[in-house]
């Protein structure tokens, strides 16, 4: 992206600083299910009750893909590219077992171990929602086990008799393809070196949710940055805002979201939402990689 070669070098800090200094940088990122992932605990799917839109202010569930969800397996691609190229040891730095504590994932991304000492996370990421309601944008699937014959009959093990059908059948419900999920990361008192490692695993990410090695394909599109001096909307307003500008016949559709449709409304719904906010921020929003400084009267 060109806004890469024109940032200002004042947007970020020479070194990280030992306190909060009020510089922010916010990705803008829409997240894209590209197979049938799975965001759920205790084995359901993530879900909440909440307001369709803005402006619509009907009641309706959607999706939701947890802060975790979404920052580990980021987190995971960072420390193996840092493993790669032998910037981490893997017996120096195992993630939730034994943290090195002085590599960039540990200070980046935080951790905490007991009473050896802990690192506040730089990288805030919130809950995201689906855009579409939960009924749109999810579907049970009927799972089983095939044998070496491959047909679901047995052979007789185990008790079951040659040829019945078993019983190892269970239903999950999984995340229909083409469900978006706009997501907000936002990196606090970024230097430059902090800011490309925390856009590289966001872009590098590939796989989110639970059995990531089979299934669990998101891509992630990055609409834009935004640099400022406090933290700005949150991920449920903003995909409520995109929900208002949907066209009637869009919504109500069975098909899924057209991708330009909502990468246009996407980008049109956090302008208006950023001209709302009571902050001095520069956005680097859309394809031409332009800016535009904004410096907002704080009323009181």
């Amino acid at each position: 992206m060109k806004f890469l070669k024109t940032l200002d070098f004042k947007l970020f800090h020479s070194e990280i600083p030992y306190k909060p200094m009020g510089k922010y940088a916010h990705f803008l990122t829409l997240r894209v299910t590209e197979s049938y992932p799975l965001f759920q605990t205790d084995g359901e799917l993530n879900k909440a009750r909440v307001r369709a839109g803005i402006e619509n202010r009907q009641t309706i569930s959607r999706l939701s893909m947890f802060k975790r969800k979404q920052s580990t397996p980021e987190r995971l691609v960072g420390r193996e590219l840092l493993r790669k190229y032998e910037l981490v040891k893997p017996e120096e730095c195992e993630y939730n077992v034994k943290f090195g504590m002085d590599n960039p994932d540990c200070i980046i991304y935080g951790f905490a171990i007991g009473d050896s000492g802990s690192e506040k996370s730089k990288v805030v990421v919130d809950t995201a929602f689906s855009i579409t309601p939960f009924d749109e944008s999810h579907e049970t699937f009927t799972l089983n086990a095939p044998y070496e014959s491959g047909t679901m009959a047995s052979k007789g093990e185990a008790g079951s008799k040659p040829g019945e059908v078993t019983s190892r059948i269970n239903q999950q419900d999984h995340i229909r393809p083409q469900v978006f999920f706009p997501s907000i990361v936002t990196l606090r008192d970024p230097t430059e070196a902090s800011f490309l490692y925390v856009f590289n695993n966001i872009m590098r990410t590939r796989h989110y949710g639970a059995q990531t090695t089979r299934t669990g394909r998101v891509r992630n599109e990055l609409l834009g940055v935004v640099f400022a001096d406090g933290e700005i909307v949150s991920n449920l307003r903003w995909t409520q805002a995109i929900f208002d500008r949907l066209p009637s016949e869009v919504i109500e559709s069975i098909d899924p979201l057209d991708e330009d449709i909502v990468l246009e409304k996407a980008t049109e719904a956090i302008q208006e939402l950023m001209n709302e906010e009571f902050i001095v921020h520069t956005d680097f929003i859309g394809d031409d990689g332009s800016s535009q400084n904004k410096v907002i009267r704080k009323t009181y």
